[in-house]
């Protein structure tokens, strides 16, 4: 399995903290970055961890799950690194 490194700009790490709402969709995007290079889609993921895809959708969109949802769905597509 390859590595993926993901880079945050150090123009987004200087000054002011993102608010929750960038660090959700931040994580949202993550796992849909790794959902696709994968080719899992929310219909297999969802059965993958036992939820229905209005679920998993739903929270993708709005990127309100939490860390350990994250590391449920990554453990099933088997994704084992991400760096940030």
């Amino acid at each position: 399995m390859a590595n993926i490194t993901y880079t945050m700009p150090l123009s987004q790490m200087e000054g002011v903290m993102p608010d929750q709402s960038d660090w959700e969709a931040k994580a949202a995007n993550i796992l849909k970055a790794e959902l696709k290079r994968q080719g899992v889609t929310y219909a297999q993921l969802a059965e993958l961890i036992g939820d229905k895809e209005p679920n998993v959708r739903n929270k993708l969109s709005r990127g309100k799950f939490s860390a350990a949802y994250m590391l449920q769905c990554m453990a099933a597509i088997e994704v084992a690194e991400v760096r940030l």
